[in-house]
């Protein structure tokens, strides 16, 4: 049982031998295989670069990881290929109350995969990896890549600690985790889900504060983006669709009215393949305001939208007010909030909205990686960073992410200068980006 497992133990007698952090392909986000299944079918010869990026500049993450361990673990992940065990549940387990979910010919397909070449430098005290090829390849990069870099940075905070100051770090850990979830049984309402693969500090913790979860809520809890543990654990894979998808497709766009156009070719492709609870709606790649301002009325009819970087009640209220424009009933829609999110805006949110509309909440790295104030002695390498792996290029051309807040922007400046006068800047609030 993984409640039985000694992480301080674990951790202070590790090798990654012993622990590699990937240790599936299975150990990566839903929408992952969401996307890559829609991605193989309708742009298979599609290039794509993916490019890690370190949003705290305060750390120097070339300083904190090392290269040498960096590289084998990346190599290691490019020597796992699914298992037949995998490739049954996959093609024979129920998603979102569907079987069959993933056509037999992309199982086909996926059952030889591989994660292709990396490109590893550093520079100025910060890592470059590059992951460059088809985006049906490249795409699977995202996930793993972050959660390698994020536990080599947990393990090397904590090389330095003995085995009685590691037990004090999880029991601390593992209290303010459960005073976390003693706050959310109070609304036995409310719906949970774990989206904390990419930034949590380690694989083994993740999995204990997933079972926390699935033993402290109950009903409450409706499972995780994670896989591999909603595989071992029993619990519903969950997600949907990410910011890459139209950025892609942004940056093929010959015209400012493809351009334009492109997030919502990006629904269209969607809905090609999917269905139900699967049709949410992330409307912030280059603007919520821009979004909504120019989107079919179709997309009133989609289940629900996913406001990922405005502020969840801002957010929240912008998408409602769009719904009742449209003549439609806010009851029968649904939000899911995921954006740094913590059991405090959780709490506030919910309490909010509650009876006006349908919600769910994502709960990331402030569920995987909260380790402030629980080492013995202060740890700063132990404080969880924003770090992300995004698309950068697209058959060559630059990528861009706007945001609603322009912290989060990515991409080339005078590419987002040209995405700005396309798409405007309203409604989009500069905020301090945590994780």
């Amino acid at each position: 049982m993984t409640t039985k497992t000694d992480i301080a133990r674990r951790v202070y007698n590790h090798t990654w031998k012993l622990d590699p952090i990937c240790r599936s392909l299975l150990d990566t986000d839903f929408y992952k295989l969401l996307m890559l299944q829609m991605i193989w079918g309708l742009y298979p010869d599609v290039d794509a670069t993916f490019t890690l990026t370190n949003r705290t500049k305060t750390v120097r993450l070339a300083d904190e990881v090392d290269e040498g361990e960096l590289r084998e673990q990346l190599d290691h992940a490019r020597s796992i290929r699914f298992t037949k065990k995998e490739m049954i549940w996959l093609a024979g387990n129920t998603f979102y109350g569907r079987k069959q979910i993933f056509r037999p010919e992309f199982l086909a397909w996926l059952a030889d995969f591989r994660l292709p070449d990396y490109e590893l430098t550093h520079r100025d005290g910060q890592l470059e990896l590059n992951f460059h090829g088809r985006w049906m390849e490249t795409t699977m990069w995202e996930i793993p890549a972050l959660a390698i870099i994020n536990e080599l940075r947990s393990r090397a905070a904590m090389r330095s600690l003995g085995p009685f100051a590691l037990d004090v770090l999880y029991a601390r850990a593992k209290a303010k985790v459960w005073e976390k979830v003693e706050r959310l049984k109070k609304y036995p309402e409310i719906r949970i889900s774990d989206f904390g693969t990419r930034r949590r500090h380690s694989f083994l913790w993740q999995r204990w504060c997933v079972e926390a979860l699935k033993e402290g809520v109950g009903k409450s809890f409706t499972g995780t983006s994670n896989v591999k543990l909603a595989m071992d654990t029993d619990l519903e894979a969950l997600g949907t669709n990410a910011h890459e998808l139209p950025m892609v497709l942004g940056a093929l766009a010959e015209t400012d009215e493809e351009l334009r156009a492109a997030p919502y070719r990006v629904l269209e492709d969607w809905q090609s393949y999917y269905f139900g609870n699967l049709l949410i709606v992330l409307p912030d790649t280059f603007g919520t305001e821009a979004f909504l301002r120019d989107a079919p009325d179709w997309v009133a009819d989609w289940t629900g939208f996913r406001p990922d970087s405005a502020p969840p009640i801002q957010g929240g209220e912008r998408i409602i007010e769009w719904w009742k424009e449209r003549g439609r009933d806010p009851r029968e829609k649904l939000l899911i909030f995921s954006d740094a999110l913590d059991v405090d805006t959780i709490e506030r949110t919910y309490l909010h909205f509650r009876g006006r509309v349908r919600m769910a909440f994502g709960w990331g790295t402030n569920l995987t990686n909260d380790f402030a104030g629980c080492a013995p002695e202060e740890i700063k390498s132990l404080k969880a960073i924003s770090l992300v792996c995004k698309v950068s290029k697209a058959n060559g051309r630059a990528a861009v992410k706007l945001s609603d807040n322009p912290e989060k922007s990515t991409g080339d400046p005078d590419e987002i200068k040209r995405y700005l006068k396309v798409f405007g800047e309203r409604n989009m609030v500069r905020q301090a980006v945590t994780v």
